[in-house]
């Protein structure tokens, strides 16, 4: 499918000079505050300026995030260990490379910037497992990047209030994680089961440190400088309300439900924490 399936990012996009003012560029019932009292308090331009910074915001994830995976799996790509799926991680890492191109030039040309990298998750209270256990982590944290971030794009890009280019970067996006989702599955329900075949006491220990990487994830979506850009006073007391209130501790749930239940299934979610 990836052979198959190629298309050249490059031409496949018209990128108007300007967007349509009146726009939202994300979706509005996925902004950080939607179903709360603090959306409804923003004045609809304040709503609209919300939904163009955290676009922007969104798109910036993706371009650290990606970069990150790229060069996990650049360190991979001819190592023994990998060496049936490495064709296929040549094609990975060209998709890759191409979607931080789309993603960061609809920031730099309609935002005039990118967001700078979040403080990533360290790894220090996993440092003592196996290197398989540490292999099946770091893929984990790749499946988990893609599957938050594709639950943005499926929705996204048959949203009919957005302009169309935002629409075609997440239809795009989304056509081609589909076959990372399933790939990165593959990798790491087979490294995992490697683990729990090595020692089954490293398997709650992965699962804890996943837990704790789905909610940073999830918190990297709350950004107090699209709250600043968007003329939101007070942005980190509202990040902080916003991250407990009710409405999104749903959200957050609905966001992780695919991804719990494939961890569930492979043997690592939540339920394994002490």
């Amino acid at each position: 499918m990836a052979e198959s399936s190629y298309y050249n990012p490059y031409t496949i996009f018209e990128w108007p000079e300007k967007i349509e003012p009146d726009m939202p560029w994300m979706s509005e019932s996925l902004t950080t505050l939607a179903g709360t009292p603090m959306w409804d308090e923003l004045t609809r331009e304040q709503q609209l300026d919300l939904t163009r910074y955290e676009a922007i915001n969104f798109f910036s994830l993706n371009v650290h995030g990606i970069r990150e995976l790229m060069s996990e799996v650049v360190m991979r790509i001819h190592e023994r260990a990998y060496a049936d799926v490495s064709e296929f991680l040549h094609h990975f890492i060209g998709e890759e490379n191409e979607h931080m191109w789309f993603f960061s030039r609809f920031c730099l040309k309609y935002g005039g910037k990118l967001y700078p990298a979040q403080p990533t998750l360290q790894a220090d209270s996993v440092s003592h497992l196996s290197p398989v256990a540490r292999e099946a982590i770091i893929f984990a944290r790749i499946l988990i990047f893609e599957e938050i971030v594709d639950y943005f794009n499926a929705h996204m890009a048959t949203d009919e209030a957005l302009p169309h280019i935002a629409r075609e970067i997440n239809r795009v996006h989304h056509q081609d994680e589909s076959r990372h989702v399933a790939f990165g599955r593959m990798i790491f329900t087979d490294l995992l089961g490697q683990v729990a075949r090595r020692d089954p006491a490293e398997v709650p220990a992965v699962a804890a440190y996943l837990e704790s990487y789905l909610q940073y994830s999830i918190g990297t979506l709350y950004n107090p400088a699209a709250y600043r850009d968007a003329g939101i006073p007070d942005a980190l007391a509202l990040r902080r309300r916003a991250l407990e209130h009710p409405a999104r501790l749903e959200a957050h749930e609905e966001i992780l439900k695919r991804t719990r239940k494939f961890l569930t299934k492979a043997g690592a979610g939540r339920e394994l924490i002490a």
